[in-house]
């Protein structure tokens, strides 16, 4: 609450010192250390998300490299991540100091802190500040512009709560299209002023070349001929100066829009579920994704150009009617043809356009298969099966582009005659109207035919623009698509955004949970139960097809449509935020992927501000310190594509290490040591023990020596849960695990067994 009593400005002193400081928290020297500015920072964009209902996890933060405090940029990214929207921007007194009745607002201070701006009495020049780590009982700082200019930047952050329907989950289609044109209202508008200018100034011209054959030359006049000579030089320097100035409008105007279409196009496709990137050829998505670029190139080229040709149009025509009404209706009537003409084709064409852009997707497909799978192609010498594969996908893109540009061939012929008779054929008729006219009116006359054949080209040329933009639109759209068969799928974003962000310590329980695979008839999982504490650590073992990774996919989050009750902590999974899950968990798989980069960038991949003390303690506690203090570069050494440079051993104790780095409290270990080689196996097993210290582990493996250790070891068997106990138990009573145990430790059965023959024979 306000408080009201007293010089509010000079409450300050009072108040334990200043901005960050309350008496809970005293300065260093006064028996305890202040907070680190980027943990006031944190707190308090923290504290203007919660007034909007949304609570924030601090370890969902990633901080920037070489960055002391978060700048706003970095709280932003951040906040919309956490399904916010906030914006960043530097402010100047004048207009914050009239910022009142509004939600808190972030402002950055020069010592890397931050302040809650609550609100503001501009009749008495002072904003009401509150302290981030205060709590919101604790009375608030009045403080004037210049108390405030000496440890404010400036800068604020905004936040507000996503809507409903965020931008980010809106159909990619014409509408939406249409709204990321029409964010640029500001840019549209001066473009257009500068087209009508530029009519204007093109109009001046022929009339002034009207008046040179009609007065000038009739009448032999140097001095007007000087006259309209500086006329034309002014104006072709403003025409000049302002088509560059319209240029670079449509430059920045369209750099934008390729930017908003780009970046919406690339969130949309990482918003998709995992389950949708499995069912789909990954060429073929990548396809039809780019696809969209075709798009861009209509948004930001034809459709552009022929709008701003649309004001030439508006400003010329009028003064063509004044010219010769005759001519004007037979351009009109020209034009009109053409566009009939592109209408008729325009099915047709856009029949054969569809055919040519599913023929290159098509393509495509194949050429990214080749360059992803060409170890295996160089492997097993396919690269005759593959030419002949490209050769007829080749053939079948050329067979439809021919038939296409065939069947564009048609009304393109057909208008060229309408075109010419537009160019050339006008003047003819024109001179036969000034031949002809008998009344000595001059109502077409050598200047007048001139100053029309100077325009008429203008008018004709947005008709016709126009009419072929309507060809165009019809492979756009058929583009779009496209596009959109992929990036309207059904998207985690809002899982993602929303939800409960609980503190995670690893309790799971599975209750009459159901699965099964879209089409498939069977279930993956059939009224699965099973309930495991916090810190354990589980092995989950079962022939081919039982449903072990299968849980290790619900836990993850990748499907969410099982019935039944997953529960983490006592909170079902549904009901946690997408991201804070996979956040708080550590995944390895059987085949892992490194990025292109260091040792050190891959391991850090999802914690970039993490420092090298932490990758050392994440590369020992998973075996890889070992071979990385080996290599030239030790933590510096680049990682090729493809991870062609180091072993397989080696990219999985990477693959652990980087799951292992933020420390999660569920770690989740799907076959990942199968791939490995006896020894690299041997270490990972041996780390085991540390690596469960302190987290639930679940350990998926077909080697159940690896799981002998194991609190836990559930045994599935065709989607059901058959028994879950320690080892020794589970050899002793259930018939499933003691079988596959006895399978994998065949030759200790037959050194047990050949052990008594010798004594045996010295019997005899």
């Amino acid at each position: 609450m306000r408080p009201d009593e007293g010089n509010p400005v000079d409450q300050r002193d009072d108040n334990a010192g200043g901005f960050g400081m309350t008496p809970e928290r005293p300065a260093a020297g006064h028996g305890a250390r202040a907070p680190e500015p980027l943990t006031i920072r944190l707190r308090a964009a923290m504290a203007a998300a919660r007034y909007h209902g949304v609570e924030l996890d601090l370890k969902t933060f990633q901080a920037e490299p070489n960055e002391a405090s978060p700048s706003p940029a970095t709280l932003v990214r951040w906040l919309d991540d956490q399904g916010m929207v906030a914006r960043g921007m530097h402010l100047k007194w004048r207009y914050l100091v009239r910022m009142h009745n509004t939600p808190p607002i972030v402002l950055m201070f020069k010592d890397g802190s931050a302040g809650l701006f609550i609100s503001a009495e501009p009749n008495r020049g002072i904003v009401w500040l509150r302290d981030p780590m205060a709590g919101e009982s604790e009375p608030m700082i009045a403080v004037d512009e210049l108390r405030l200019s000496q440890v404010w930047t400036g800068d604020v952050l905004l936040v507000r709560r996503a809507r409903s329907e965020s931008e980010a989950e809106t159909p990619v289609d014409v509408r939406w299209l249409s709204r990321v044109v029409m964010r640029e209202r500001k840019s549209l508008r001066d473009i257009m002023l500068a087209s009508m200018v530029l009519s204007v100034l093109t109009i001046l011209p022929a009339l002034i070349m009207m008046q040179v054959l009609n007065k000038v030359i009739g009448e032999h006049s140097v001095a007007t001929l000087f006259s309209i000579t500086m006329i034309l030089v002014v104006i072709s320097f403003y025409e000049t100066l302002l088509t560059y100035a319209r240029r670079e409008l449509v430059l920045v105007m369209t750099a934008r829009i390729d930017s908003r279409i780009s970046i919406h196009a690339f969130n949309r496709l990482l918003a998709l579920p995992l389950e949708y990137f499995e069912r789909q050829q990954a060429g073929n998505v990548i396809g039809r994704v780019m696809a969209i670029y075709k798009v861009r190139d209509f948004m930001t080229g034809g459709l552009l150009r022929t709008f701003l040709d649309m004001f030439t149009l508006v400003l010329i025509l009028p003064f063509l009617f004044f010219l010769s009404s005759t001519l004007a209706w037979m351009v009109l009537a020209a034009a009109g043809a053409i566009g009939l003409i592109v209408v008729i084709f325009m099915g047709p064409v856009a029949y054969y356009v569809g055919r040519v852009t599913g023929a290159e997707t098509d393509r495509g497909s194949v050429l990214y298969e080749s360059i992803a799978g060409i170890r295996t192609l160089k492997t097993l010498a396919l690269e005759p099966a593959r030419r002949q594969e490209w050769d007829e996908k080749t053939a079948e893109v050329t067979r439809w582009k021919l038939a296409a540009g065939r069947m564009s061939n048609w009304p393109q012929t057909i208008i060229m005659p309408i075109e010419m008779f537009i160019s050339r054929g006008i003047m003819l008729v024109g001179a036969y109207l000034a031949l002809e006219d008998t009344t000595g009116t001059g109502s077409v006359t050598a200047g007048s035919l001139v100053a029309f054949m100077m325009l008429g080209g203008r008018v004709a040329q947005p008709l016709v623009g126009f009419a072929r933009l309507l060809e165009d639109f019809t492979e756009v759209r058929s583009s779009l698509g496209e596009v959109g068969s992929v990036l309207n799928q059904p998207t985690e974003t809002r899982a993602l955004t929303t939800g409960m962000r609980p503190k995670i310590l690893g309790a799971l329980s599975f209750l009459d949970v159901d699965f099964s695979y879209p089409g498939s008839p069977n279930k993956a999982l059939d009224a699965v139960n099973f309930e495991i504490p916090a810190g354990t650590s589980l092995g989950v073992v079962g022939r081919s097809g039982s449903g072990k990774s299968t849980i290790t996919r619900l836990l993850q989050g990748v499907s969410r449509n099982y019935t039944g009750y997953l529960k983490l902590d006592g909170v079902d999974m549904r009901e946690i935020n997408l991201n804070h899950l996979r956040r708080s968990f550590g995944v390895v798989l059987q085949d892992n992927f490194l990025f292109r980069g260091t040792i050190r960038d891959n391991i850090t991949a999802g914690r970039p501000g993490l420092t090298l003390d932490d990758v050392v303690r994440a590369a020992r506690l998973a075996g890889a310190e070992e071979f990385i203090e080996r290599m030239p570069a030790g933590y510096e050494t680049f990682i090729e594509e493809g991870s062609t440079n180091i072993s397989g051993g080696q990219k999985q104790r990477l693959a652990i290490a980087r799951a292992l780095i933020s420390d999660p409290k569920l770690l989740i270990l799907d076959e990942a040591t199968s791939a490995l080689d006896p020894e690299s196996e041997a270490l990972v097993n041996a780390n085991l023990a540390r690596m469960a210290k302190g987290r639930t582990m679940v350990i998926v493996s077909h080697r159940l020596s690896s799981l002998v250790d194991c609190d836990l070891i559930l045994v599935m068997e065709q989607g059901k849960v058959n028994d879950i106990a320690p080892h020794n138990v589970l050899v002793e009573r259930c018939a499933i695990y003691r079988q596959l145990w006895l399978q994998q430790n065949r030759h200790m059965n037959a050194e047990r067994n050949a052990g008594p023959a010798p004594m045996l024979a010295e019997g005899d």
